[in-house]
């Protein structure tokens, strides 16, 4: 992991760095804000139900409300790893070959069949798209989405990812800083949004995350006893 800063990071100076501390606000706030958002038509429901029997269709319509705004929130997550833009049939393979180049094995594997480059870096594990990436916390019992794409709008798609990787590589919180955020919340959410061929990344992502989580458990000293 590099050291120097990303350039981006002086178009957006009111923006504070993001860490680990801020990151867990970040989800304390997302779930208040989707509690917020879902209680009201949850009572709202509830209430007509009490009142007036005959009122359980509007009821329904707002209990369903209730769900679907918390699905919502999950595919704008999802949607910062799909397929986005031309896909440059004859310059892919060679990007192609330029990305893998930059992976170790495994993830250069998945990469191929699942289009997204998994990534280990300070703040967890990255999940990298075209256009944005997911964020495994160590924990893995919530994920970041950010969307952030590239200056380059006409590269392959492989090229979006190299260079999203190499900017990640260079400056992590500058990358997570400069990103926008989209969505913050269960692991299983996101999961159930993304195209098919896409989850076995995700799998895998969350599975490192939860694997290092259990590691670092492992490697802590037991507090002695009297």
């Amino acid at each position: 992991m590099g050291t120097a800063a990303l350039p981006e990071l002086a178009t957006v100076p009111w923006r504070v760095p993001i860490d680990r501390d801020r990151l867990r606000r970040w989800g304390r706030l997302w779930t208040l804000w989707t509690v917020a958002w879902t209680i009201p038509f949850i009572v709202a429901g509830i209430a007509l139900i009490l009142v007036e029997p005959m009122a359980i269709p509007v009821a329904i319509a707002s209990l369903a409300h209730a769900w679907v705004v918390p699905e919502l929130h999950a595919f704008r997550g999802a949607s910062v790893v799909r397929q986005k833009g031309e896909r440059h049939a004859q310059a892919e393979p060679v990007a192609q070959g330029f990305l893998a180049d930059l992976l170790d094995h495994e993830p250069r594997e998945l990469q191929r069949q699942t289009g997204l480059a998994l990534e280990h870096a300070g703040l967890g594990h990255w999940l990298i798209g075209e256009a944005g990436a997911i964020l495994f916390l160590p924990d893995g019992h919530r994920v970041h989405c950010f969307c952030v794409s590239t200056t380059g709008k006409d590269l392959p798609p492989s090229d979006r990812i190299a260079h999203l990787l190499l900017a990640l590589r260079t400056d992590e919180i500058g990358f997570a800083t400069v990103a926008n955020h989209a969505f913050s919340g269960a692991p299983w959410r996101v999961r159930r949004r993304l195209p098919k061929p896409m989850r076995a990344a995700f799998d895998a992502g969350l599975a490192e995350a939860r694997s290092s989580a259990s590691a670092s458990d492992a490697r802590s000293p037991i507090p002695a006893t009297d």
